[in-house]
């Protein structure tokens, strides 16, 4: 299975800073020595024209240069660096990467990736670009380019936070079917409208949270019938995140995983994932829910692969 990475540009941050930077070399480590049929690619960055598919020019020059204004880069919650600038390109040609590879094998992934806080021309709550928001442009042009007709992509979006900057960014757009599960009262305050948004209340459990999830996908299949799943696997629904508020055990967070996987494995979707958000209390929680989503999906990668034989 193909992972793509870019943990090797980690931000210089300030001491106490809450974004946890060190859990995307913790979980690609852990990758490493534990799952060998994982295969680790570096990423290559996002180009100019790749990020104008979503993002305004004059927005992206300003993550380059620097000269994105103190106001903007509050928001976004890094200070700006050279680092800062070529992760954030990196993080969606990570996710760049795992689309195609799904499209040919089925399953891949980002080891980071999930930025849907990022809008055209701005960012927020720790995305500067918006790696779905892009990956998803490029796969339609790229198979548009080869004469197979429109490809229509669904996002699901299973952060605990409401993916407000994807749901601006595809409104309106019938290719693109933007589906979130979030915390009614968590981050961000002001919301988009998705295409189809549950909102849960804080304390939500394992039963409520997986009946919720289940209606939203029979939702989504009455509705739209995608070609490629996005599937943004956030670890900030377990009840050890410190910005969650919800309440899932890891039995929960596997079974969600596994709905996900599962619902676009009976239908031939190929499915991309990247990991989204995860703040927990101990870092080592966070990584082992990502690692418990990375299991999952090795599973459903081999039923693509042996299928393929």
């Amino acid at each position: 299975m193909q992972v793509h990475y870019a943990d090797q540009f980690a931000l210089p941050l300030p001491a106490h800073h809450r974004f946890p930077m060190g859990k995307y070399r913790l979980l690609r480590d852990r990758l490493a020595r534990e799952m060998p049929e994982i295969r680790l690619t570096p990423a290559a960055p996002a180009t100019d024209g790749e990020l104008a598919l979503v993002h305004s020019p004059a927005y992206v020059s300003s993550i380059q240069d620097g000269s994105i204004d103190e106001r903007a880069l509050r928001e976004i919650g890094f200070p700006w660096s050279p680092a800062m600038a070529e992760r954030a390109r990196r993080s969606v040609g990570a996710t760049i990467l795992a689309c195609r590879a799904a499209l040919s094998e089925g399953v891949s992934a980002n080891l980071a990736g999930g930025t849907h806080h990022a809008y055209r021309d701005k960012g927020g709550g720790f995305c500067v670009f918006n790696d779905a928001g892009v990956a998803t442009r490029l796969m339609q042009a790229e198979r548009m380019r080869t004469g197979r007709g429109a490809l229509q992509v669904a996002i699901v979006d299973l952060d605990v936070h409401q993916g407000n900057g994807t749901a601006s960014i595809f409104r309106g757009d019938p290719s693109v079917f933007t589906l979130s599960l979030h915390g009614r009262k968590n981050f961000p305050f002001r919301k988009e409208a998705s295409d189809l948004d549950v909102d849960l209340a804080d304390g939500c459990r394992d039963d409520e949270y997986i009946h919720a999830l289940e209606r939203a996908l029979q939702e989504l299949d009455s509705r739209f019938d995608p070609g490629l799943v996005i599937y943004l696997a956030g670890a900030d629904p377990h009840e050890g995140d410190r910005l969650g508020r919800l309440k899932l055990t890891w039995d929960g967070l596997e079974a969600r995983d596994r709905r996900v996987f599962e619902w676009a494995w009976q239908r031939g979707v190929p499915l991309a994932f990247a990991m989204a958000g995860g703040y927990g209390h101990r870092i080592e929680d966070t990584v082992q829910a990502q690692v418990n989503t990375f299991r999952v999906a090795a599973q459903y990668w081999r039923r693509w692969h042996n299928r393929a034989r």
